[in-house]
């Protein structure tokens, strides 16, 4: 059993408790049998059905519709025991044709790999660069296409500690779980990290694959990880349940 407690709890109104219920065992099984190994850190997942409520101590996966709808968890960041929590939001996925799986594989190992979302790399190569990649675990390899199937549930890629040490050589580690990513910092199509420049002075902003900067300010969706990244931690909510 693992120190860790967390309760995939459905609160989307386009899911079924049957759908999200069903997935449970495959991000179960990608906690124990992949993640663990790479990283060192375990957790037993629970179901919690839709007219449930998580049992007290256990950290939250939360499944939501939008990011952009005031609902009773939409904006909150901890737990009612001020522990981390993550947010899926369903509807959203579907609209833009992604897969809710991989979206709560991710949401869940990034928040296994960064419970406080505090961390950070720091790389720093002389004049040229002095920078913080911030520790978000499947940003780099988030699409669809990189994921993989546990008894047909269609799981995030994810990166291994590798990816976050500069002084690995091309191809002399493995970097990233499906074995996609052949070098330190290495973002995929589609993919992304938060990165702050500390000689500029510019704050936290977001850089893709194809090397187009683009601001958190601009891009961070309400109850996202990247947007609690820069908001200052005594600003955060504990959630509320009704």
């Amino acid at each position: 059993m693992s120190a860790i407690h967390i309760a995939v709890w459905n609160r989307s109104t386009v899911l079924t408790d049957a759908q999200v219920s069903a997935a449970v065992p495959a991000l179960q099984t990608q906690v124990h049998r992949d993640w663990a190994p790479a990283w060192g850190s375990d957790a037993d997942l629970t179901f919690v059905a839709s007219h449930d409520t998580p049992s007290a101590g256990a950290w939250w996966l939360v499944i939501l519709d939008d990011s952009d709808q005031a609902t009773a968890l939409g904006y909150h960041d901890l737990t009612p025991d001020g522990l981390p929590q993550g947010k899926v939001f369903a509807h959203s996925d579907i609209k833009f044709g992604y897969t809710w799986t991989v979206t709560a594989s991710h949401e869940l190992l990034e928040m296994l790999g960064d419970p406080d979302i505090n961390l950070a790399a720091y790389v720093y190569t002389g004049t040229t660069l002095n920078r913080l990649y911030a520790y978000e675990v499947a940003d780099a390899c988030e699409a669809d296409r990189y994921g993989y199937q546990i008894d047909g549930v269609l799981v995030s890629d994810f990166v291994f500690p590798s990816w976050f040490e500069s002084f690995r050589k091309q191809g002399g580690t493995q970097f990233d779980f499906g074995g996609h990513i052949t070098a330190p910092f290495e973002l995929l199509p589609g993919g992304y990290i938060g990165v702050f420049d500390i000689r500029s002075g510019s704050g936290w902003h977001q850089l893709t694959a194809e090397s187009t900067p683009l601001h958190y300010s601009m891009r961070a969706r309400v109850g996202s990880r990247r947007e609690r990244r820069r908001t200052p931690r005594d600003q955060w909510l504990l959630s509320e349940i009704s």
